[in-house]
């Protein structure tokens, strides 16, 4: 350990945040990356336990997700590295579990924080900025590309460039596979691409992704319908994956809600990248409305945040669940996830400029209301410990984000009739964070590899 004691005498620091007035004039990244010797003495906090649930990606005592890493990765290895400032080896160690930690980075909600040994009894180790700042290092520095494979090497098609897509590809690449990624979106990255915003996850990032990849060997092809196309795909393949996410969206059945102005949360935000990237006016936008989300999660989030940079009157978040407390009583809880109350970033500067949360809690939406010009106007709900107490909320875009049921059937159906084809990530899972998609897609990889090569 490179600092004993350095959790005693150095408090935590996270990286720092643009105000929420400077932030929502673009949609660049909102976050404010701390000096690198300071970074460096945050990773200095790191206990070096003896048993680091921070990197154990398992389920203890029943709870619904995993506890620590879903990728296992090193983390006291390679925080005792970082602050050493031995970044190269850092990377290295990192590398071994984690192909993508400049999305796992930013991105991730770090359950290993969360399993931090010291955040038992402390503010626990800045693990996901420890892994931002070192992937932003080794990129700064220059990543090589991997070896290309043979051409007499056995061909892998994957199908979807989301978060397991690009993994599966890797390591199929890394293996000597050649790898072809079929999409059908107009570029690479699937849900890193057009399911997080930019200011969560800069564009630029997955393209210089994408690049290292092709460099490496592997081709992709977008604008391709995978049920159109399954057999010329699987009869040019010696294995097919699977990783076309989880995308089927929750419906909510409710009266008025296929009224103009209602959408589903990824079809929003997907214009919205969509449109900032063409550098055009997006087609579905929150300018001079009222907004309603429904739904409480991650993806909630960014449609308040992204509401509150085309220009919102005013945003609320409306969620069935009932509000969680401020602390739990983590000798009991720790490792497993706690549920106690946060505030993302959309809620931090939807209140730094609307003064107030915009999550209305335990409120159950009973329908949407339609105006003079059939579009929707208002959002009917009503208390769930009170049903008589309905109200109705002013709403002129409505955003549905109430998470996705499964993958797309129309394409496990087109592919059913074949051999040697696997699923990946959320498309076996469901819908699942970014580094669990990963890991399985790794696992996967790593089958289809050996089989190939007879190992």
């Amino acid at each position: 350990m490179g600092l004993p004691g350095a959790f005693l005498s150095i408090g935590r620091k996270e990286h720092g945040t643009r105000s929420a007035v400077e932030a929502i004039g673009t949609f660049d990244d909102f976050v404010v990356d701390l000096p690198v010797d300071a970074q460096r003495e945050q990773a200095s906090r790191c206990m070096n336990c003896g048993v680091p649930f921070c990197q154990s990606g398992l389920v203890f005592s029943g709870a619904h997700r995993a506890t620590g890493c879903p990728l296992h990765n090193l983390i006291p290895e390679t925080n005792d590295l970082l602050y050493r400032g031995r970044w190269s080896d850092a990377g290295g160690r990192l590398g071994l579990t984690n192909p993508f930690p400049e999305f796992t980075g930013r991105v991730c909600p770090a359950p290993c924080e969360t399993a931090c040994n010291l955040g038992l009894h402390d503010e626990p180790v800045t693990i996901h900025d420890n892994e931002r700042a070192l992937s932003d290092h080794l990129w700064e520095q220059g990543i090589d590309p991997l070896p290309r494979a043979d051409a007499s090497a056995p061909s892998v098609s994957v199908v979807g460039s989301g978060p397991a897509g690009l993994a599966a590809a890797w390591e199929l690449a890394r293996q000597g596979i050649r790898v072809r990624v079929y999409e059908r979106d107009d570029r690479p990255g699937g849900l890193l691409m057009y399911g997080i915003p930019n200011m969560k996850l800069p564009k630029w990032v997955v393209d210089r992704r994408v690049k290292l990849m092709e460099a490496s060997g592997i081709e992709f092809l977008c604008n391709i319908d995978a049920v159109e196309s399954a057999e010329g795909i699987a009869a040019e393949s010696d294995a097919v994956v699977l990783a076309c996410g989880s995308r089927t969206p929750r419906h909510l059945d409710v009266p008025g809600a296929t009224l103009p102005g209602v959408h589903f949360a990824l079809e929003y935000l997907a214009e919205a990248t969509k449109a900032l990237l063409e550098g055009r006016e997006a087609s579905i936008t929150a300018a001079d409305k009222d907004v309603a989300v429904i739904g409480g999660g991650d993806t909630g989030v960014d449609c308040v945040a992204t509401a509150l940079r085309q220009g919102a009157r005013s945003v609320h978040q409306i969620i069935r669940a009932k509000r969680p407390p401020e602390a739990a009583d983590a000798p009991v809880t720790w490792p497993a996830p706690r549920n106690v109350h946060t505030r993302s970033y959309g809620q931090r500067e939807a209140m730094e400029l609307l003064g107030e949360d915009p999550r209305i809690w335990s409120t159950d939406t009973l329908g949407f209301i339609a105006g003079a010009g059939d579009g929707v106007t208002a959002v009917q709900v009503q208390s769930i410990p009170v049903p008589r107490d309905t109200r109705e909320i002013p709403a002129e875009l409505v955003l549905i984000a109430k998470g996705f049921t499964g993958p797309e059937q129309t394409v496990l159906d087109a592919f059913a009739g074949y051999d040697n084809v696997h699923l990946a990530g959320d498309a076996r899972m469901g819908s699942t964070l970014v580094a669990t998609a990963m890991a399985d897609a790794l696992q996967v990889a790593d089958e289809i590899a050996r089989k190939l090569q007879g190992d």
